[in-house]
Parts: C-alpha cells; sequence; structure tokens
C-alpha cells in the first residue's frame, strides 16, 4: 500500500511539473537554450573525435599492425637521436630489399616502395598532384587494400615493368568520370600506362588524408626507367611483414641483424637505419585525441555551466510566482518531499529537452556534413547516452536549491504571499 501511494506521489509531482513546462513556454525555450548550447559543444566534439579516431585506426590498419617499416627518418624521436645525425644516414636501397627478402627467416613478404608526386592525364583532362606510388610486387601483401574494378599486377607485370596502372577512385572519378577506365590509357611524365584496376574508395579522415584515392601504383621495375629511385626525395622504404606468430621485436630483431650487416656497421656503433611501426603512430595520436577531448569538455563545460546557472535562475523565478500555490498544496497535505520532486522533476525536464534538442541539432549537422564532403560521421549511441546522462545531472544540480527552498516554505506564509 505504501509503495501505491509512493509511486502515486512521484507521478503527480511529474505530472505537475509537466504541467508547468508546458503551460510556460517562453520560459521553458530560455531554459533549453543553454544546454541545448552547451550539449551540442560537447557531443559535436566528441563526434568528430570519434570519427577522426576511427579513420585514422582504419587507414593505420591499412599500413599493417605486423608490418615494419625499414626508412630513413623515425617515426618517433627518441632522447638519444638528433635529427643533424640522421640527416647523414642513407635511405633504404632495391638491393637492400632483395637481402631481406633472401635472408629474413621471420618476414612472410617484402616490399620496395618509393613515391612522388606528378600530374596524370586522359585526353583532355588532367589532374595534378597526384601521388605516384611505385613499388615491387608483394605491395597488396604488406599493404590492406579492395580493388573495386579490374585487377591487381600479375606477378610477370611487376617483374617485367610493364607499363600497368592501378589507379584512385578519386582520380577515376576526375579523369574518366562515369566511364569505367579499365582498359584505357593515361599519361605521366610523357608515358603511357594502361589502367588495369581502380582501388575501392577508402575516403577522408585517415592517415594519409584520402588513402589510395588519389595515387597512381605502377610496377617499380616500370619507375626505374624514369626516375633514380635512390633519390631521397622519393622517399624510399621497405616494408616488411612478419610471418604467423612471430612478434613484431623478433621481426625487427632479424632486419636489424640484415641491415647492420649489410651496411657493415660496427658492434660499437648505432644503427643508421629506422625501424617503424604502426603502433608508434596509434601512440602519438592518442595523446593527441586525449587533449582535443579535453578542450571539448572544457569548451562544452562553459557552456553548460552557463545553462545550468539559466535553468537554476529560472527555477527560482517559477517557485516566486507558484508560492501561494505550493501553501495551498501543503495546506491541502502534500509533504516537503512532494514540493520538492515536484520542482525537481520540472528542472531535470528541461535539462534533458534541452539535451536532447542539442543531439537533434549534432545529428542534423552531421547528415549536412555527410552530404557535403562525402565522409561518414555518425553520432554513436554512446555519445547519445553521453548527452542524456549530463543532461540529467545539470538538471538535479540546478533544480536541486530551487526545490529544496519550494519545499522548506510554511504554507500559511505562502498562501498569504502575492506575486
Amino acid at each position: 500500500m505504501k509503495r501505491f501511494i509512493l509511486i502515486r506521489l512521484i507521478k503527480e509531482s511529474f505530472l505537475f511539473a509537466y504541467q508547468e513546462v508546458i503551460i510556460n513556454k517562453l520560459r521553458t525555450f530560455l531554459s533549453l537554450l543553454g544546454i541545448t548550447v552547451g550539449i551540442f559543444a560537447i557531443i559535436s566534439v566528441f563526434t568528430i573525435i570519434d570519427w577522426m579516431e576511427r579513420s585514422i585506426k582504419e587507414s593505420i590498419a591499412s599500413m599493417g599492425d605486423n608490418s615494419v617499416y625499414v626508412m630513413k627518418w623515425p617515426w618517433s624521436f627518441s632522447q638519444d637521436l638528433e635529427w643533424w645525425n640522421i640527416l647523414k644516414w642513407p635511405v633504404p636501397t632495391i638491393e637492400e630489399y632483395e637481402e631481406i627478402k633472401q635472408k629474413a627467416i621471420t618476414a612472410e613478404s617484402v616490399a620496395f616502395l618509393i613515391q612522388t608526386s606528378v600530374t596524370v592525364e586522359y585526353r583532355n583532362n588532367s589532374a595534378e598532384n597526384i601521388d605516384l606510388l611505385s613499388a615491387t610486387h608483394d605491395f597488396d601483401i604488406v599493404r590492406n587494400f579492395d580493388i573495386e574494378k579490374g585487377r591487381y599486377f600479375s606477378i610477370n607485370e611487376s617483374n617485367n615493368g610493364r607499363n600497368s596502372a592501378v589507379i584512385g577512385a578519386e582520380l577515376a572519378d576526375r579523369l574518366f568520370e562515369s566511364s569505367n577506365p579499365v582498359g584505357r590509357e593515361i599519361t605521366l611524365r610523357g608515358r603511357k600506362l594502361l589502367v588495369i584496376g581502380v582501388f575501392k574508395k577508402e575516403g577522408m579522415g585517415g592517415f594519409s588524408d584520402e588513402g589510395l584515392d588519389r595515387v597512381v601504383l605502377v610496377p617499380i621495375n616500370f619507375t626505374r626507367n624514369i626516375v633514380n629511385i635512390r633519390s631521397e626525395s622519393l622517399n624510399p622504404m621497405i616494408i616488411v611483414k612478419a610471418k604467423p606468430n612471430i612478434s613484431l621485436p623478433q621481426l625487427k630483431d632479424d632486419l636489424r641483424m640484415i641491415l647492420r650487416a649489410s651496411r657493415r656497421i660496427r658492434p660499437q656503433d648505432e644503427d643508421n637505419f629506422s625501424l617503424n611501426q604502426v603502433s608508434l603512430l596509434q601512440q602519438g595520436f592518442q595523446s593527441v585525441f586525449s587533449a582535443i577531448n579535453l578542450g571539448g569538455w572544457i569548451i562544452g563545460g562553459f557552456s553548460i555551466l552557463v545553462g545550468g546557472f539559466g535553468i537554476a535562475n529560472i527555477m527560482f523565478v517559477s517557485v516566486k510566482e507558484r508560492t501561494n500555490m505550493i501553501g495551498i498544496q501543503k495546506s491541502l497535505g502534500a509533504k516537503n518531499n512532494f514540493i520538492l520532486q515536484e520542482f525537481l522533476y520540472e528542472s531535470i525536464m528541461l535539462s534533458i529537452a534541452g539535451g536532447i534538442l542539442g543531439l537533434a541539432l549534432v545529428f542534423f549537422v552531421t547528415l549536412i556534413i555527410n552530404w557535403k564532403m562525402d565522409v561518414t560521421i555518425t553520432l554513436t549511441t554512446g555519445n547519445i547516452m553521453t548527452g542524456i546522462v549530463i543532461s540529467s545531472v545539470i538538471g538535479i544540480i540546478s533544480g536541486y536549491a530551487p526545490a529544496y527552498s519550494a519545499s522548506r516554505l510554511d504554507p500559511v506564509e505562502a498562501m498569504g504571499t502575492t506575486f
């Protein structure tokens, strides 16, 4: 029986609060505004961070979390590395690639890669600042990607340096518009290349901006006839993928011994090459995301703080307006707890409504951005719950003081008050 009475009192308190929210539309709107802006600021930052983090992780994962990148420059600097010494280091060579391929017993596959910027032409269409990637045949093993149209190079095409190319999806749209690029010839640096495949679109937001969307991939044995593949400006690297059940430290130790022997580095001397791995990038980006996350909390926190004060102020006004009604309710037997709940529910409803409105704004903004920029930003369930929880907490904190003051009013004095 007591439980039934308690539920009934809570229901009546909620209905009283709901009626006040509906009746006082202007006051409700003003209360919503601050919370709406605050939730929009916080959740929009979280949503963008989630998209960036997801895209970058996907892009980094495509580089292979079980691969080692043999390069001149490290992806992260330790205290014992000085950049002026690294300047003297040689770049990886095609000969070292061959040696690693023959001697690395922990490697499943090895690829040599260079890259530069070129202008690509097809008839009257051209695209500038396109990345020319040139690699040995195993590039499709050490780097994850999908072919949407056509195919990858055959082993004979790679070894013989055939004038064949696999191009990115955005480049294909730019040069060929709606027609199929496969089987057509493009021109770069005066050379004709037959398009045999098109990469599946990877989209923006990743570690490498647009991934393979704006690239031309050609066999290394074709490129070595038109550029100096030993040039440091081409950023040569050797990508080594570990065998199953082989850890990256094991692979790195194997590569270190091979490279030190190949470069005749004395035992007391330091390495003059870098063995990079994806985890170095993940650690670097994690600290960046943490800083941006904190910034989002600070920016949105100020907005929500203002919104919370706004709700508290308007709730105090509401208590003042309804002082006479509170006195009547108490004279009819309403308990302090009933009055407190009534105003607290009103504050929470206002805050949650503002939060929901802020979440709706974030959702519509993501739809517009996705449509305009061809990206995939989503408002996750986690962020929705975060927004609602924050709104509820702000509603409780902001509304408790006005609700408590209302519950403590003397019924005789309250009935005699005029506003």
